[in-house]
């Protein structure tokens, strides 16, 4: 009925369309009927012409079965909705019943399809039953033959454990013998080592004995050459007599040389650094470094990598380099100092390009070669005379500065100045 409906108000001039349907008029039709359905059915209990031309509708396209409906003789294959829908659009006498029969007729289809429906679930879950039934038999088998599998699996390994307890008792057996065949020998070895301490005490006796033995007969010796002895001292004394004699009648001086004139050494008033200035001055005074720039030509040797982790060792090595040339750049500006700096080559992970500053001098060890040994080979280098100064809290390298007569300062007098450049 509202599907007739909603056909109709589509086909309508839009004067003729009812006012509560004509927003839903240019609808699609299906999509009509879905959303125009209570207005629908609520226009068509209330309006009677709207109900009357929905009917005339029906009456265009089932002439015979309205005719039938308003007669009151209904054909026995008629559709009940049908009906019931031509009934409660023209509302002939007795239409109510109409409605009431196609109701009932519904219900009773409606009864007959569930009936029909749990008959085929009922014989589904019979299929469903017996192919559990199936399904069970063939697990049941096949879990008896585990079972089976199982029993013989378990019956074999009870098997090889008996196997493995017997072979564990035989091997028990075996070691308690081989213990106590070890303790026997064990003990026979006491037996063995007590009387070869025995034997050796024995021999220590016989070997003191033969030592007191053999130095009686040394002091027997010695006694027995002490005559000899005097004798040839007594002519020795004569024959340096003599020979005093001749040397002092002849002035001859007492002797060319002294085996201590054979030995180099730098005498004290000729220390190479010595006219240094502030040569008074520990190697750790915070003038010293100061003084020593002032020299002419000085040569300031730097042990790198001993100042830099001195002063700033949390940095990364490249960075300590770059900090340090830095600082070196400007004290060369500031003294005109020859500067060289010296880096342990075995730091380096690869080949490095630094760019050092004007004037300051950067040198790396060979392999094999300590950046103590390249500071050393520098200052052997320079010649006599000249002031060189080397930097470096290295004990050892502080010692090897002064013996080549180079002034040696600590590290930390070089953070000092370089902090005011």
């Amino acid at each position: 009925m509202v599907e007739a409906a909603a056909e109709l108000i589509g086909t309508l001039p839009a004067a003729e369309v009812p006012v509560p349907l004509r927003r839903f008029a240019q609808f699609e039709r299906r999509k009509r009927a879905k959303l125009a359905g209570q207005p629908i059915a609520a226009l068509l209990e209330k309006d009677e012409d709207f109900r009357l031309r929905v009917a005339e509708t029906f009456r265009e396209s089932q002439p015979d079965l309205v005719a039938a409906v308003e007669a009151g003789e209904l054909p026995p294959a008629a559709d009940p909705v049908r009906v019931a829908v031509i009934a409660y659009l023209l509302r002939p006498e007795g239409w109510t019943g109409l409605v009431e029969a196609a109701r009932e007729e519904l219900e009773r289809s409606a009864s007959v399809s569930e009936g029909e429906a749990a008959e085929r679930k009922i014989a589904a879950l019979r299929e469903e039953l017996a192919a559990a039934r199936t399904t069970r038999s063939a697990e049941t088998d096949k879990l008896r033959a585990e079972l089976r599998d199982a029993k013989a699996e378990i019956a074999e390994l009870r098997r090889k454990v008996h196997e493995a307890r017997i072979k564990a008792k035989s091997a028990h057996e075996r070691a308690e013998a081989l213990a106590e065949e070890t303790e026997r020998e064990l003990a026979a070895a006491r037996e063995s080592t007590a009387a070869s301490d025995k034997e050796m005490r024995k021999l220590r006796g016989k070997l003191a004995q033969a030592e007191a033995t053999a130095e009686a007969a040394r002091r027997a010796a010695r006694e027995g050459r002490n005559v000899d002895d005097v004798r040839l001292r007594m002519l020795l004394d004569t024959l340096v007599d003599a020979a005093q004699g001749v040397r002092r009648e002849l002035a001859l001086p007492t002797m060319i040389a002294k085996p201590a004139d054979a030995v180099g050494g730098v005498e004290p008033d000729k220390l190479a650094h010595r006219n240094l200035p502030g040569r008074a001055l520990s190697d750790d005074d915070p003038q010293l470094l100061d003084r020593l720039l002032t020299l002419p030509q000085v040569h300031l040797v730097v042990d790198g990598y001993n100042v830099t982790k001195t002063g700033y060792g949390e940095l990364p090595l490249a960075d300590q380099r770059r900090r340090l040339l830095s600082g070196l750049g400007g004290l060369v500006a500031q003294t005109k100092a020859e500067v060289t700096c010296v880096f342990d080559g075995a730091e380096l992970d690869a080949p490095v390009a630094i760019g050092a500053p004007r004037g300051v001098r950067v040198l790396f060890s060979h392999p094999g070669q300590t950046a103590d040994e390249l500071i050393g080979e520098l200052v052997r280098a320079e010649p006599s005379g000249r002031a060189v100064v080397v930097v470096s809290s290295d004990r050892e390298v502080a010692d090897a500065a002064r013996k080549a007569n180079a002034r040696p300062a600590v590290s930390s007098l070089l953070l000092r100045r370089l902090s005011r450049v």
